[in-house]
């Protein structure tokens, strides 16, 4: 997912989108808001079927 579409679904959820704040910085905010744990690109592999889980799944399997 593009960083301005993190960066509007943040706004969504009245999260700082300030510029020079991470992708991983902002889902994670946005995965605490919704109420889940801030888990993206934490996880080798991931049982959930989560909005970030091909962008947090291709990072984490360098």
């Amino acid at each position: 997912m593009k960083i301005q579409e993190i960066r509007k679904i943040a706004k969504y959820w009245s999260i700082d989108t300030r510029v020079g704040r991470s992708k991983q910085e902002l889902i994670r905010d946005i995965q605490i808001r919704e109420g889940n744990q801030p888990c993206f690109q934490t996880k080798e592999e991931c049982g959930n079927d989560c909005l970030w889980k091909d962008d947090c799944l291709k990072k984490v399997k360098r």
